[in-house]
């Protein structure tokens, strides 16, 4: 490995002498098809736990035409059955590894509720059919290759990578998980957007070199052995970034280089004669920069992390400190007799590098062994376009600045454009209807740091929390310009947004919020408050909720300008960390008062990596400096305390009455309980009183001795397949480049949306 990480290229620059591979109509499942196609062996197997879908949105689709057009010959294994390495051999072995994806979710997420009960179905499956992978696919998956093949190359990537590539807090199993490269055995795993790392170390691999031997790629993941380190760079304890407890002084890694002498010559006595030196300001800047290319830092061990809460916050918080590609350094964790060594994030993509990936060959539909089985996450999606990536929000609940960053990555016009009249020509049932132009966010197209610099060396985890940043650019201008000219093209008659709107941001535009509201709302908007209270917010960090209302203002006014009745449907979130129960109850009655009522709602989850996630594991707080005494944080932990938060969200099903009536008597606000128009629920009715014989209370009759027994309502087949596909976690945002990425899915830990009820007759 050479002291600095490798040079930067464009994704689009091939080596001398390739050429692009003619495009497959659908990259082959199977020898029938490579025979087809002429090939005897593929260069590269991806092994996705996701339906094969040949469209930009989702990443085993997007990454294998990546890989296409640099010339190799890619072969996709679908949902393998991983009882046995029989399914991993259908392609045979390839020339050069297999690329490894649990799919779109961590397949935890995938397979279980916020409470733990196994999903009905699966929105990445043909047929929505459950059970199609396994849990912790990704080990599974890379096990049974290297099973079926001793000896094969394994890269392994996607979000269940990318999430679990350090020590984790496993919400399922309620304990900490090793670095999914212990169990995966992978010879590398990549983590975040992808393209740039999977382009550089293929191309390695196929000029000769060993997979387990690139250590200099950005974005990449290995294992060491315990203290390695590439010649001439230096080793940093965490604590110089947090202090977890008591412990010696380090040296400040933010000091100038005068400082840095300083520190280091302590020892010298005072009256010593010191040398002169002047150095430029740019001098010293390089200088600094050079030494932090050269550095890695040293986080809290596994064994440390797994018994010790307070090191595993401060390591969380290290981690997320570490994420800037402008400035972050390596990190390096023990587990056992080895390291699990981590490279600074990828550089994102300049949006001619997304034009590249975005613009290959797609066929725009399931591949045609899945016949006629709906798949559900392709009919959410196929008239929808990923117009950028990444996240400058860093909600503390969510996955996607974890994933792809806080840096935006956009599109060109004319790259977005062009896919919308690919959907025109290709796309079968297209009516004139684009279901979305959106993203992780919908309104952070184009946005960015106003200064590279500052962008470079910004360390803040959020550009708009506590406030937006006065750096940041908040110009919609190029995202009003897109919708005009996309509204504009033959045979497109609606174009409605989908993703989720940063009303904070949308609010410093009037003009925007007006295009949005005049053109592309059909009816209902998302957005996520997430709650109403400070405490909570803070902990999310999300705004108050005066920038909700004044969006609310804004979205009425030309809403009525525009002569339609149009509603929002908010996201809340129950259960949070740092949530009290009042904040619960005062969120239930603002939701009263602005006549919302939230028709599903789920309680927080805590996902992999996610900094709430290092709240509900460790009670600390890792949005600031992490030390012995530093501040808890409530966690809704008990099953009764969940289900009244929840129930707060639903004040107004009488199902959720009895256990709310007994919360309100708990906290002295008994005066909540009436028919009057400030009152949160109604009085106990004779109808629940004959219903409190004692063999009702057995299961739950109802009344308030029953309470925590109550069990769950009975649905409708419609009801169980619409509240499973509304469960997936917010988050796992894609068209992004990883192994199995996708956009429609939602943010974890967030609750459903909130229908207005006078719009919730018009559904």
């Amino acid at each position: 490995m050479n002291s600095t990480h490798s040079p930067l290229k464009p994704i689009y620059e091939l080596p001398a002498g390739v050429k692009p591979r003619q495009p497959a109509p659908f990259l082959p499942m199977s020898r029938k098809e490579m025979d087809q196609l002429g090939w005897d062996e593929c260069d590269i197997i991806i092994v996705t736990g996701d339906a094969y879908i040949d469209h930009p949105s989702f990443g085993m689709a997007l990454l294998g035409r990546l890989l296409e057009a640099q010339g190799f010959r890619v072969g996709i294994i679908s949902q393998p059955d991983w009882t046995s390495a029989d399914d991993f051999k259908q392609l045979g072995k390839p020339r050069l590894y297999f690329g490894v994806t649990a799919g779109n979710m961590d397949s935890m997420i995938n397979r279980y509720t916020a409470d733990k009960k196994p999903r009905s179905d699966d929105a990445y499956t043909a047929g929505g059919m459950a059970g199609k992978r396994p849990d912790r696919a990704l080990n599974v998956y890379c096990q049974r290759c290297r099973e079926a093949y001793p000896g094969v190359q394994i890269m392994a990537g996607g979000i269940e990578a990318s999430l679990r590539r350090i020590a984790q807090y496993d919400y399922w199993s309620d304990k900490i998980r090793q670095s999914a490269l212990i169990y995966s055995k992978a010879d590398l795993l990549l983590f975040g957007n992808a393209e740039r790392a999977l382009v550089e170390v293929t191309q390695r691999v196929a000029a000769g070199e060993k997979m387990s031997e690139i250590r200099d790629v950005r974005g990449t993941a290995f294992l060491a052995p315990h203290g390695w380190m590439p010649e001439g760079w230096v080793e940093l304890d965490s604590s110089v970034v947090d202090i977890p407890g008591q412990i010696d002084p380090h040296i400040n890694p933010y000091a100038d280089e005068s400082e840095r002498q300083q520190a280091n010559q302590s020892n010298t006595p005072s009256d010593a004669p010191q040398p002169i030196r002047i150095v430029s300001r740019e001098a010293r800047l390089a200088a600094r920069r050079e030494v932090r290319g050269r550095t890695v830092i040293r986080i809290p061990s596994f064994e440390t992390v797994t018994y010790d809460p307070v090191s595993y916050a401060h390591a969380s918080r290290t981690l997320h400190l570490e994420s800037n590609p402008g400035n972050a350094r390596a990190l390096v964790q023990q587990h056992g007799e080895r390291d699990v060594w981590m490279n600074p994030p990828p550089i994102p993509l300049e949006t001619a590098e997304m034009d590249y990936a975005f613009d290959q060959y797609f066929a725009r539909n399931p591949h045609p062994s899945y016949g006629e089985q709906v798949i559900p996450a392709w009919d959410m999606i196929r008239f929808s376009i990923n117009i950028m990536r990444g996240c400058f929000g860093g909600c503390t609940f969510c996955s996607i600045t974890e994933h792809e960053g806080r840096i935006i990555q956009s599109r060109s016009e004319g790259s977005i454009l062009r896919e919308i009249e690919e959907i025109r020509d290709k796309t079968e049932g297209f009516t004139g209807h684009i279901s979305d132009l959106g993203g992780p966010t919908a309104n952070m197209y184009r946005l960015a740091c106003k200064d590279p610099k500052i962008e470079q060396s910004c360390r803040r985890l959020s550009c708009v929390y506590p406030g937006i940043c006065e750096n940041l650019n908040t110009d919609h201008s190029s995202l009003i310009q897109l919708y005009r000219k996309a509204r504009k093209i033959n045979g497109v008659k609606k174009i409605t947004i989908g993703s989720g709107l940063r009303y904070d941001l949308a609010v410093e535009s009037p003009e925007y919020v007006k295009e949005l509201v005049t053109h592309h709302v059909s009816g209902y908007l998302k957005i996520a408050p997430e709650h109403t209270e400070d405490g909570p917010l803070s902990k999310m960090m999300k705004p108050g909720i005066g920038a909700f209302e004044r969006f609310k203002d804004m979205f009425e006014h030309y809403s009525q300008l525009a002569g339609k009745k149009q509603y929002l449907i908010p996201y809340f979130i129950a259960a949070h960390p740092g949530t009290s129960d009042e904040d619960m109850l005062n969120l239930a009655l603002w939701l009263k008062k602005n006549n919302f009522r939230p028709d599903q709602v789920q309680a927080f989850t805590p996902t992999p990596m996610a900094m709430a996630t290092t709240m509900w594991h460790t009670k600390r707080n890792p949005l600031k400096r992490i030390h012995r005494s530093s501040e808890k944080v409530d966690i809704i932990k008990d099953e009764k305390r969940r289900r009244v938060h929840k129930a707060f969200l639903r004040y107004h099903d009488p199902k959720n009455w009895p256990i709310l009536r007994e919360a309100l008597i708990n906290m002295g606000r008994a005066d909540l309980i009436g028919t009057g128009p400030k009152q949160l629920i109604p009085p106990e009715s004779a109808a629940e009183k004959s219903m409190q014989a004692p063999k009702g209370n057995a299961r739950g009759g109802g009344g308030p001795g029953s309470v925590g027994k109550i069990p769950n309502r009975s649905k409708s087949p419609q009801d169980n397949a619409r509240n499973a596909a509304g469960a997936i976690p917010r988050g796992h945002v894609g068209g992004a480049a990883k192994f199995g990425q996708q956009r429609p899915a939602s943010r974890p830990g967030a609750a459903k949306p909130a229908s207005k009820s006078v719009g919730k007759k018009a559904r």
